[in-house]
């Protein structure tokens, strides 16, 4: 399959429909309502999502809307599929977003990506149809923007019996889809998919996970993100392989049922974040697994945010009874602007996990910790990506490249760096994305970067990391990008909000505390904000810290949050007043943050030191 055989998506996913029929296809879990614990599997096979795409398609193309975008808003289910599948088969450019909650904070990203690309129809389920309609009215949009309700997408619909509609021409740089970045409230972006871009990445993930048709797939990781469109979705469209899926909340409500789900049909890969792996290790009970059988699974991916060595370790302790191997695990590596995959784990390999000397890496030398004499097993503090003991650092590898060519450049000088040097990695290959929608300049300054010497265009990914002997290692994040449960929120969005929040608020510095998590095993999150005291009046500065915590925490959806107020001339800065939030986060780990206020979350108070004398300005 590929760009060999096929120079569109369509074409290849038409194909494995015809080859497979009903007998491969989608099962969405979701869970009965009512008293006890049942769960009802609907089936959508290939055939029958086809036939639903078409009708979808054809109301599309008789409303005018080839070559334009179109927003998707669903809950996470099969009727998203169909209409991603439609939009697809119409040639129109679909956006799948989160459904918004009926809340200002999310409705307001929405209404920016409304803006962004230039949306005049939202596709959308019948229960969701009155809610986002009476949203638009509120919003000034009734008119602007209109709603079609897909799952009536039926023969009631006198458009679809005009007969004579027939599937577009499409090409390689065809526009497929637009994935707008995660969980920033700046200007959104829209990374534009094309049908190679598809084709190279679906190829990609296929020989790195030894995707046949055969392959069973399970996960929950919602249709709105980039792991869960490319790879719980249209890579099993590609393979036409059986998928089961349920909702991230079904998960978060009740871990185990993902484990059962694989037990019960025989999956073979699985996907998810770090934090699902956590959540799994914490709240399945002993007796439960009991009840398990995993020898089933040969490839478990865990990505889209940084790979913890313990987790890797504790689960594939725990899980063991129930026949997990590690080397079913393949940490990867991979980001929107890259379709999806860049870096995997070999299959069957297991993860590669190393010790560097910590100061060395914080220098950008990546140099072998010695092995300390007193080091027996992974104890509570053989720490992940973290320091031990404040000398070694210890990292998961993210596997190698397939095909992409990737190359670790110094950001400054823009000089390729060579092995077990760290600096930031840039990418070259099929997979990589047309660019931003309409962003010229955005898309000049990530997608078209050159080295010093010439070499390009490249991708230039904002995270750094380091290639030792062909693994590539993520060392950290570009310096203002969080990623909180997979998501990727970026720090200055973070800060803006905070300044917004209270006319108190002057510059603040946003940051992970990292190796340090919250109980389920996110990453926590810090804000460290300058106040003046004088604008504060009387409000006490711990109330103040509520304030502006629960003012982010809305708007970005950060469950785990510290704040801490302080004095002016607290955040680092540049000599032209640029923010440093490293130096900044080094700063508190230091102890030479002084706290006039705070709100903090468990496990980040013993790094905040309070003053009881607060300075006034």
């Amino acid at each position: 399959m590929g760009m060999d055989r096929h120079t569109d998506f369509v074409s290849a996913v038409r194909e494995t429909v015809r080859a497979h029929g009903d007998a491969r296809g989608f099962t969405f879990v979701k869970e009965e309502p009512g008293p006890g614990r049942a769960y009802r599997e609907d089936v959508l096979g290939l055939a029958e999502l086809d036939r639903r795409a078409v009708a979808v398609a054809r109301r599309l193309e008789e409303r005018g809307l080839r070559d334009r975008a179109v927003l998707l808003l669903y809950p996470e289910g099969l009727e998203f599929m169909a209409a991603f599948v439609g939009c697809l088969y119409a040639r129109v450019v679909a956006v799948p977003a989160p459904l918004p909650v009926l809340d200002a904070g999310r409705f307001d990203r929405t209404r920016r990506i409304i803006a962004d690309a230039d949306i005049t129809w939202i596709l959308t389920d019948g229960a969701h149809l009155d809610a986002i309609e009476g949203w638009l009215k509120e919003a000034g949009l009734a008119g602007k923007v209109q709603c079609l309700d897909t799952e009536a997408a039926g023969t009631e619909d006198p458009l679809v019996d005009a007969g004579g509609w027939t599937m577009p021409e499409f090409g390689p740089d065809t526009l497929a889809f637009l994935q707008y970045t995660s969980g920033s409230t700046s200007e959104p972006k829209g990374v534009m998919v094309t049908h190679r871009n598809l084709l190279y990445n679906a190829e990609e993930i296929r020989r790195r996970i030894e995707g046949t048709p055969e392959s069973i797939g399970v996960g929950w990781v919602p249709h709105f993100h980039d792991m869960g469109l490319v790879g719980q979705f249209l890579e099993p469209l590609y393979l036409g392989m059986r998928y089961v899926l349920t909702s991230p909340i079904t998960f978060i409500k009740r871990p185990v049922l993902w484990l059962e789900l694989i037990t019960r049909h025989r999956a073979t890969i699985t996907v998810a974040p770090n934090f699902g792996y956590e959540l799994a290790l914490r709240r399945v009970t002993d007796r439960q697994i009991e009840t398990l059988d995993l020898s089933s699974l040969q490839t478990v991916k865990n990505g889209a945010e940084p790979v913890r060595a313990a987790t890797l370790e504790r689960w594939s302790e725990r899980f063991a009874p129930a026949g997990f191997e590690p080397r079913m695990w393949m940490p990867c590596y991979g980001m929107a602007e890259a379709t999806l995959l860049i870096s995997a784990a070999p299959w069957g390999t297991g993860p590669v996990i190393r010790d560097f000397d910590a100061a060395a890496l914080s220098r950008g030398h990546a140099v072998p910790a010695e092995e300390s004499e007193d080091r027996e097993g992974p104890g509570e503090d053989a720490l992940d990506g973290t320091v031990r003991d404040g000398t070694v650092r210890r990292l998961v590898s993210s596997g190698r490249p397939v095909t992409l060519d990737v190359r670790v450049v110094d950001p400054e000088t823009l000089e390729p760096l060579p092995d077990g040097r760290a600096g930031e990695l840039w990418v070259r290959g099929g997979s990589v994305a047309a660019g931003y929608w309409r962003s010229p300049a955005e898309t000049r300054a990530t997608f078209q970067a050159y080295t010093a010497g010439g070499d390009g265009p490249f991708l230039r990914t904002g995270d750094l990391g380091f290639v030792d002997g062909g693994e590539v290692f993520v060392t950290g994040r570009s310096k203002d990008l969080i990623i909180v449960n997979g998501r990727n929120v970026h720090a200055h969005d973070i800060e803006e909000t905070a300044q917004a929040a209270h006319p108190a608020a002057l510059i603040g510095a946003a940051f992970v505390l990292d190796g340090v998590t919250t109980e389920d095993g996110r990453e926590q999150v810090v804000l460290v904000q300058e106040i003046s005291t004088r604008a504060a009046g009387g409000t006490p500065p711990d109330e103040l810290a509520g304030v502006i915590k629960a003012a982010v925490a809305r708007a970005h959806e950060l469950p785990a949050l510290s704040v801490v107020l302080t004095g002016r001339g607290t955040v680092r800065r540049t000599t032209s007043g640029k923010l440093r939030r490293g130096p900044t986060r080094q700063a508190l780990l230091d102890g030479e943050v002084t706290a006039l206020g705070a709100d903090l979350e468990p496990g980040v108070a013993k790094f905040v030191h309070t003053h009881p004398s607060q300075k006034h300005d």
